[in-house]
């Protein structure tokens, strides 16, 4: 980055310009790591003309990179002779009445003439050029390489020396990166079984706990999302009239992961970012993995702006598993028959199908005739029920399945016996099927009494709830209404993050994410060679911070193997972490490099708290206090190498 600035003759009048303070209206916020290395001054214009003009230049150029830092800040002066300031780090033009200072890439404008530039807090401009390993911006490069900038000389010796040591530490990196490092095999491991709080929760403020049925109190095996793929490509065929072919397509348990995003009108199904950005490697149309220069084609750069933000469908359920993998196997086939077709339509027809299945009663019926091999039983779940009902706990059933494919369900995990009388439905206060949630949320339909012996519904009104009946249909408001139960004292616990927990979380209720991906993903990060190759990355990702910082010279030869050197150290760590989860999207809840994905967000946003399964809760006592660290990433269970303390205490 080169900053332009005019020197004029003129100077800020008293009236305009306070006793002791001078003003500059941009600041570049930083990383800490790198704004102590800036040390580079700026001379800011005197008068008001040149200044506007600085102000105009510079904002181009921050726009250029994509920098959105630019603020106002106001900065306290020293009274300091003017002479005594120019020429000290500057590069004037010959001949010219405009200055060039060179600044290093990723550092805060460090001083301007006659006051001091305060630091701010940011990402660096090295995570908006440098993130995912790609190449050098070519906009950046070719501003430096290809101005000729007549009187404008570098140190080629300080650049040497800066390089060199560069070199030496990066040598010494991968020497010392040969053997797993003692601090990474001594950081604390994560609990895989814990609860984790997102916001503080007071369990002994709890006095009523609601559940969801599907993968909350019922779990299912992996033989459940080949069923409902088979009934989907079956229906594809025989009542959307697809080809014959598509009866041989197999479900590909080791293709999807939840919290995936498929654009209807692009076909794309892709893995977003905290902040909605697309993850390069994570991107497919079909089975064929997406370039960048495609994903940059499409949506005009990495970030998914709100302009295409309608187009995306989110996939945020452990059943959104098999639409995941017959969407991309259904395109696929399409594109290798060579067959024009339209991604909304198919979008369409595969969630119809979907939806079919569910709908239909097609996968109850399935799953109960044969119970043992899609259910899994939890001593757990019923040891946790009887447990909050023993603390006098109230307990509700919230959930869109049909009370007889509920029942069949818990009498079965319940291994209840007919001759001993006991019901598991003596232990809720309110069991609610068919629920519709999240219409269930913000809709004003009326609660029907279930009659689940003759299978129909009752035609009075319910104005209370009794004890051990079953009800259909309902809305919150009516809900409220007639238990009388304040949204801070009740806690709802469900799997999926949009239907089952944004509307109790905006409602008032506290909520608790249950997430069976959790588990395997905490003890892969528990793993000493994912922590080894997270800090590699971290490691790498740091000396490539410090190449750019160096003053710009153009790309000489050994700068450039150095360069091609770090990148490569840190594109195979990259890929290594990703390996360990799923080879096609990673991590459900981190993206290539570490940070949150788009999954994370939500949890982050919609749950107060969240776990791997809900027998997890036995572990806290009822007046347990469920805080957020102090330490605080993004979510409380991931774990991080920083690389600074590596660096300082190794290099």
């Amino acid at each position: 980055l080169f900053a332009h600035k005019s020197h004029a003759k003129g100077y800020i009048p008293p009236t305009t310009r306070p006793e002791g303070t001078a003003f500059c209206d941009f600041s570049l916020r930083c990383s800490a790591e790198l704004r102590q290395e800036a040390g580079i001054s700026v001379s800011m214009a005197t008068s008001v003309s040149a200044k506007q003009s600085t102000i105009r230049t510079l904002g181009r150029q921050m726009s250029d990179l994509g920098t959105k830092w630019i603020q106002p800040v106001q900065l306290e002066t020293k009274r300091k002779s003017k002479h005594s300031e120019v020429g000290k780090s500057e590069h004037a033009f010959t001949g010219s009445t405009h200055t060039i200072t060179a600044i290093r890439r990723g550092s805060s404008l460090a001083q301007v003439s006659q006051c001091e530039l305060s630091h701010g807090h940011a990402s660096s401009l090295n995570d908006a050029r440098d993130s995912g390993g790609g190449q050098p911006t070519p906009m950046f490069e070719s501003k430096v390489s290809n101005q000729k900038l007549s009187g404008v000389s570098l140190d080629d010796d300080m650049v040497g020396d800066a390089t060199a040591k560069l070199k030496s530490q990066f040598d010494a990196a991968r020497l010392f990166f040969k053997n797993v490092p003692s601090v990474v095999q001594e950081m604390p491991k994560m609990n895989p079984y814990g609860v984790y709080a997102n916001h503080d929760l007071r369990l002994d403020g709890i006095r009523v706990y609601g559940f969801d049925y599907d993968y909350t109190l019922a779990h299912y095996t992996a033989d459940l999302q080949a069923l409902i793929y088979d009934l989907a490509k079956e229906h594809l065929v025989r009542e959307h009239r697809y080809p014959e072919s598509c009866l041989k397509f197999k479900y590909d348990k080791g293709f999807p992961i939840r919290g995936l995003y498929y654009d209807k009108k692009k076909g794309y199904l892709l893995k977003l970012d905290f902040f909605h950005s697309v993850e390069p490697d994570s991107c497919f149309f079909g089975r064929r993995r997406v370039s960048r220069e495609e994903i940059e084609a499409a949506y005009g750069g990495k970030y998914i702006s709100a302009e295409h933000m309608p187009d995306l469908a989110a996939l945020m359920d452990l059943f959104c598993l098999s639409e995941v993998c017959l969407l991309s196997d259904v395109i696929q086939h399409f594109v290798d028959e060579k067959l024009e077709f339209d991604s909304v339509y198919v979008y369409e027809d595969v969630k119809r199908s979907i939806d079919y299945v569910h709908k239909s009663g097609l996968l109850h019926r399935r799953i109960l005739e044969e119970p043992a091999k899609y259910l899994v039983k939890s001593d757990g779940v019923v040891k946790l029920l009887r447990a909050l009902k023993e603390r006098g706990k109230r307990l509700f059933l919230l959930t869109n399945s049909p009370f007889p494919f509920v029942n069949g369900g818990m009498s079965y995990m319940f291994q209840e016996d007919a001759a001993q009388g006991e019901s598991w439905r003596e232990l809720f206060d309110v069991v609610i099927a068919h629920a519709d949630k999240p219409n269930f949320y913000t809709s004003e339909r009326p609660f029907r009494q279930y009659n689940f012996q003759r299978d129909v519904l009752a035609f009075n009104r319910v104005d209370k709830f009794q004890e051990h009946c079953v009800y259909y249909h309902g809305c919150l408001k009516s809900f409220i209404e007639i238990t009388k139960w304040k949204g801070p004292e009740v806690l709802y616990l469900g799997d999926h993050l949009y239907s089952d927990l944004r509307g109790p979380s905006k409602a008032g209720w506290r909520t608790a994410a249950i997430i069976r991906e959790l588990e395997r993903e905490i003890g892969t990060q528990n793993e000493v060679t994912y922590r080894f190759q997270q800090a590699k990355y971290h490691f790498m990702h740091e000396l490539l911070g410090r190449f750019h910082s160096m003053p710009l010279t153009g790309c000489r030869g050994n700068e450039k193997d150095l360069l091609m050197s770090l990148r490569e150290e840190r594109q195979n760590a990259r890929a290594a972490m990703k390996a360990m989860f799923n080879p096609y999207f990673g991590s459900t809840f981190l993206t290539d490099t570490g940070k949150e994905s788009a999954f994370s967000y939500n949890v982050q946003r919609y749950a107060d708290v969240y776990t791997s399964k809900l027998e997890n809760f036995l572990q806290q006592s009822s007046d347990a206090w469920l805080y957020t660290p102090f330490d605080v990433k993004i979510l409380p269970h991931h774990i991080k190498v920083n690389p600074s303390s590596i660096l300082k205490r190794y290099l």
